[in-house]
C-alpha cells in the first residue's frame, strides 16, 4: 500500500479522533486530576453510541490505526523523557519502596485473576497501571499483550477512578499519619497511580505545608517508577513470544502448518522507547528539547484513547466493570499499605 493509499484509508478516522482529542486535551490541562486521555474515552464512547445507528466504516480503519500505532508512536516519544542517569542519581532512595509497591500490585492483581475468573490481559493491564504509572504503563503494555480496545478503556477508567480518590485524600491522609515532607512525596510518587494525580496530590500537600517543597521529590521518585515499563514489558512480550512458539510448535504437530513469526509478535517499538530514553541520557539533551517531545506524546496518547472510546461499548463496560474495579482497590490498597510500611521499615517515617 503506498503513503497516498493509507492516508486516504486512515484520513478519516484519524481526522475523527483528532476532533475528539483536542478538547479532551485542553479538558485535561483544566482538570489535571481527570486528565487528558480520560476525558478522550468518555467523549469518544459519547461519540460512538450517537453513531451506532450510522454507517461508520469509513471511519474504522483510520480508527483502528490510532489506537494501535499512533500509540505506539506516542511510547517511543515517551522515551524522550527519562533521563536514566538523573533519575537513578536522585531516585535511588525510593527504589526498595518502588521495587515492593510493582512487586505487590502484580501478585494481588495475579491472585485475583485466579480467585475471581477475570480475564488475564484486563487484568494484567490493571496490574501495570495500578503498579507503574497508570495510562502510560497501560499504554505501552496493551499492544505487547494483544489487548483489545476495550480491555484498554476499562483499565483506564479502574485507574482513572482511584486516581480521583488518591489526589482528593492522600494529603489529608498523609497529614492525619504525621508523615514528613519527605515521607509524603515518597508516598505520593509510590501509591498514586498516574502522573498528573501524583502531581495533584504534591501540589496540594505543599499548600497545606508552605515551602514543603514535596512536589519535586514525588515527581522525580515518579519518573523513576516509569523506568519499571522497561522490564515489564520486555518480561511479557518474552511469554507472549513464548506462548505463541508454543502454539505454532503444537500447530505443526498436530496439522503440519505450524508458523512462529517473532518480528511480527515482537513489540519493537518497546525498544525504540529504550533507545530514546539512551539517547536523551547519552546526549543529555536540554528541557528545551525533551519537553515539546514529552507534550507530543502526551497529546498523542489522547488521540489513541480517543480512538479506544470510539471502539468501546459503554453498556458493556459498566455491566463487566465490578471485578476489574474491585481488583483495582486492591491493587491501590495494597501499593498504599506497603508504601508506608516501607518507609516505617526505613525510618525515613
Amino acid at each position: 500500500m503506498t503513503a497516498l493509499e493509507r492516508i486516504k484509508d486512515n484520513g478519516a478516522g484519524i481526522a475523527l479522533c483528532l476532533a475528539i482529542a483536542l478538547p479532551a486535551w485542553l479538558l485535561g490541562r483544566q482538570f489535571d486530576i481527570i486528565g487528558g486521555p480520560v476525558f478522550a474515552i468518555l467523549i469518544g464512547m459519547a461519540a460512538a453510541a450517537m453513531l451506532r445507528s450510522r454507517d461508520t466504516s469509513v471511519f474504522a480503519p483510520g480508527i483502528a490505526y490510532t489506537s494501535k500505532k499512533v500509540l505506539q508512536y506516542a511510547v517511543i516519544l515517551l522515551g524522550f523523557g527519562l533521563n536514566l542517569a538523573q533519575i537513578a542519581q536522585v531516585g535511588a532512595t525510593s527504589l526498595p519502596i518502588i521495587i515492593s509497591t510493582i512487586t505487590t500490585s502484580l501478585v494481588i492483581a495475579f491472585v485475583l485473576s485466579r480467585a475471581l475468573k477475570i480475564p488475564a490481559k484486563i487484568s494484567t493491564l490493571v496490574g501495570v497501571g495500578s503498579s507503574i504509572c497508570g495510562g502510560s504503563a497501560i499504554a505501552a503494555t496493551a499492544p505487547v499483550i494483544d489487548a483489545d480496545d476495550e480491555e484498554i478503556a476499562q483499565a483506564i477508567s479502574v485507574i482513572f477512578l482511584f486516581n480521583i480518590v488518591a489526589a482528593l485524600i492522600f494529603p489529608a491522609l498523609g497529614g492525619m499519619l504525621g508523615l514528613t515532607n519527605e515521607g509524603f512525596g515518597l508516598f505520593a510518587g509510590t501509591a498514586v497511580n498516574d502522573t498528573s494525580s501524583v502531581t495533584a496530590a504534591a501540589a496540594a500537600w505543599d499548600g497545606m505545608h508552605p515551602g514543603a517543597n514535596t512536589l519535586d521529590t514525588a515527581t522525580i521518585v515518579k519518573l523513576t517508577r516509569t523506568l519499571a515499563i522497561i522490564p515489564i514489558t520486555l518480561v511479557l512480550a518474552f511469554l507472549q513470544v513464548r506462548s505463541a512458539r508454543k502454539a505454532a510448535a503444537a500447530g505443526e504437530n498436530t496439522e503440519g502448518a505450524g508458523s512462529f513469526n517473532l518480528a511480527k509478535i515482537f513489540p519493537v517499538f518497546i525498544l525504540f522507547f529504550v533507545l530514546a530514553s539512551v539517547i536523551t541520557t547519552v546526549f543529555a539533551l536540554p528541557a528545551e528539547v525533551t519537553a515539546p517531545v514529552k507534550e507530543l506524546s502526551k497529546f498523542l496518547i489522547v488521540m489513541a484513547m480517543a480512538a479506544i472510546g470510539l471502539n468501546t461499548d459503554l453498556v458493556k463496560l459498566v455491566r463487566t466493570g465490578g471485578k476489574p474495579i474491585l481488583m483495582g482497590f486492591c491493587c491501590w490498597v495494597g501499593i498504599a499499605a506497603v508504601s508506608l510500611g516501607m518507609q516505617h521499615l526505613l525510618g525515613i517515617w
